[in-house]
């Protein structure tokens, strides 16, 4: 019998355990087939609310299955060794889907050229979330991990930034952390329903929806765009090749806009807020005593 300091030893012991990679893992490969073969049975289904037209991707499915899948216990097979393998696999699978892309991107150039620097313009949608998401995060009391949080949708080049700038143990990359591993999870699922909302309450030209799902991710960029392809079934090759073209300038620049602008205008901002929000309750605490 063990006694509970030891168990706690041993669990923590497992928990430190190198992490162990298997591409060939025959469970992880078998559970991910039934769930793609259960989501696409169920098919893509939308649901119409006024207006409004939300296209529930069998993408939606099936990662809503495999989120199910390593979240239950018993399913014993499906762990932080899959996950980290499901990884791996990702960025090898997802190859093709670019190439799909990139081919349309070719096929479209001649309009491509036409839409001339609206394309690079779009980078700039970025300063959205530091502008509308900074306020909001300090109202809900977070502190400098704000800047990690709304300086850019928090992927892999902007957190090179980040640690560059303020060290693997800042708590702006604990904040920009917090966005990436939501974004990772969720991204997709957000990107591909909200795009099918906002497309049927706003009347934009469909392009312009294509150029916004380009944010610079690969995942969430073919889940944007399939879902306006599942609303403009006729315009496919237009919206993937708009799509693609914004996605690549936006992985080519974001860098760029991100050190330049974006973290540069995030920071002045939170200081300007943070001043206010000491002299405010500076004269509050005045005003009581």
């Amino acid at each position: 019998m063990f006694s509970k300091d030891d168990n706690i030893i041993m669990e923590t012991k497992r928990s430190m355990s190198p992490i162990k990679i298997n591409l060939f893992d025959y469970k992880l490969h078998i559970t991910v087939m039934i769930c793609v073969i259960i989501a696409e049975l169920i098919g893509t289904s939308t649901i119409t609310i006024g207006s409004i037209h939300v296209v529930l991707l069998p993408l939606l499915y099936s990662i809503s299955l495999a989120v199910l899948c390593y979240l239950i216990k018993p399913i014993k097979w499906i762990s932080k060794n899959q996950s980290h393998t499901a990884s791996v696999l990702m960025i090898i699978l997802i190859g093709p889907l670019i190439a799909k892309l990139a081919i349309s991107s070719g096929q479209n150039i001649e309009l491509i050229l036409k839409a001339g620097p609206l394309l690079i313009l779009e980078e700039l949608g970025d300063l959205g979330a530091i502008i509308f998401g900074l306020p909001v995060a300090l109202l809900l009391g977070f502190k400098r991990e704000t800047i990690g949080m709304t300086s850019s949708i928090c992927r892999e080049p902007q957190m090179a930034v980040l640690i560059n700038k303020y060290g693997f143990e800042s708590v702006e990359l604990k904040g920009f952390m917090v966005v990436y591993l939501i974004g990772t999870v969720f991204g997709t699922i957000i990107l591909s329903i909200l795009t099918t909302v906002i497309a049927s309450v706003i009347p934009l030209h469909p392009l312009s929806y294509a150029m916004a799902c380009g944010i610079g991710s690969a995942s969430m960029n073919v889940a944007g765009v399939s879902s306006l392809v599942a609303l403009y079934p006729g315009m496919a090759d237009n919206l993937y090749a708009f799509s693609a073209i914004a996605n690549l300038i936006s992985i080519v620049l974001s860098i760029y806009v991100y050190m330049l602008i974006s973290l540069p205008l995030t920071e002045r901002i939170y200081n300007f807020l943070e001043k206010r929000r000491k002299k405010i309750e500076f004269h509050k605490k005045k005003s009581i005593s």
